[in-house]
């Protein structure tokens, strides 16, 4: 069994153009992806200055966007970050946020992500103090379903070096506390996990007590480590197996919006497929259906340029005869390989950092 299949868009960097934005949706609307959720590192009004309203402008096309995935039958999520909210949940923030709930209320939001990522966590009584905002919230929205992204997402001990020891236990006391219809985020073993089995899968949903809403950091490639690839590579490692044991599987993107498809697109046929699918057919296949047959072809003669040799570590001569080659296409995906191999996504921790 298949669970619902979506895109968070929760990566550090240049945002998406609202064009693109819609474009994917639609793409993955039809190969099955049924939820979208709005949630760019790079939008402070949705993290740093949570408290305001964004500018006229960006409203209206969140709101445009919206109705766009309404036309498309797709869910149409936001993510909120109300940064270390905890820390001072007096009346002041309340009226705050509950203006902030209304405003996206307004926009038709109906999966409400509250993410508590990536922000200091080694505190005591975090996971109750957690717990109780997010009820908070789940009083004053009308979002259908609310995904709560724990401080502690992942096994990984990168997570305890970057934002503080996690408590003890505390997955075991969010799982106990909170309402089972809030869903949990969970990323695996690590921050980007390579693969998932079944038994840590299990394991989790008996911590959290509730099926884990899974949210899969392939094929985003943000940051200083991850920015100078290109992840076009098919899904591996989400066997079929582990289905039944999720309650959604959510894809974080590439900062490239086009090159995202070609692995996208063969997630869908992953679940399908079982044990018959094959991660090489699938990814042509995929590259075909997005980039035409010319533009394919070529882009996988490159994939190991791409994917794992990467912009930094490749030939000044090499990267020039690509750039030329791939200037050659009138296509988007061929000019977002232009715009990396000219360095227009590169990272550094001090960008990340002013996104937290």
């Amino acid at each position: 069994m298949a669970p619902e299949l979506g895109l968070i868009e929760g990566y550090y960097g240049i945002p998406w153009d609202w064009a693109a934005r819609e474009r994917v949706m639609r793409r993955l609307a039809a190969a099955g992806y049924g939820f979208f959720m709005y949630a760019p590192k790079a939008d402070a009004f949705l993290r740093r200055r949570w408290r305001e309203t964004p500018p006229e402008a960006e409203a209206k096309s969140l709101a445009g966007f919206a109705a766009a995935c309404r036309d498309a039958g797709v869910r149409f999520g936001v993510g909120l970050s109300p940064f270390e909210v905890w820390r001072d949940f007096g009346a002041g923030t309340q009226a705050a946020l509950a203006d902030k709930l209304a405003f996206l209320d307004d926009l038709g939001v109906q999966d409400l992500g509250i993410l508590f990522d990536d922000m200091r966590g080694d505190l005591p009584g975090l996971a109750q103090a957690q717990v109780d905002i997010v009820h908070w919230i789940a009083g004053r929205t009308r979002a259908s379903r609310i995904v709560f992204c724990p401080t502690y997402y992942s096994d990984d001990p990168a997570l305890d070096m970057g934002f503080g020891v996690r408590p003890e236990g505390y997955l075991e006391a969010l799982g106990a506390a909170l309402d089972p219809r809030i869903e949990v985020f969970w990323t695996g073993e690590e921050v980007c996990s390579r693969a998932y089995g079944v038994r840590h899968l299990e394991r989790v949903a008996d911590q959290l007590r509730r099926r884990p809403f899974l949210w899969d950091n392939y094929p985003v490639n943000d940051g200083p480590r991850m920015s100078p690839f290109l992840y076009l590579r098919a899904f591996t490692g989400r066997p079929a197996a582990i289905g039944p044991h999720l309650s959604a599987h959510a894809v974080n993107p590439a900062l490239q919006p086009e090159l995202t498809l070609l692995p996208a697109l063969t997630l869908p046929e992953s679940y399908r497929l079982g044990d018959d699918y094959d991660y090489g057919a699938a990814l042509a296949a995929s590259a075909r259906e997005v980039l035409g047959p010319d533009l394919a072809d070529l882009v996988r003669r490159h994939v190991i340029l791409l994917n794992d040799t990467g912009r930094d570590r490749m030939d000044p001569a090499v990267r020039d005869r690509l750039r030329t080659r791939y200037a050659e296409f009138d296509h988007p995906a061929a000019r977002e390989i232009v715009d990396w191999l000219d360095g227009k996504w590169v990272m550094t921790r001090d960008m990340m950092n002013a996104d937290h």
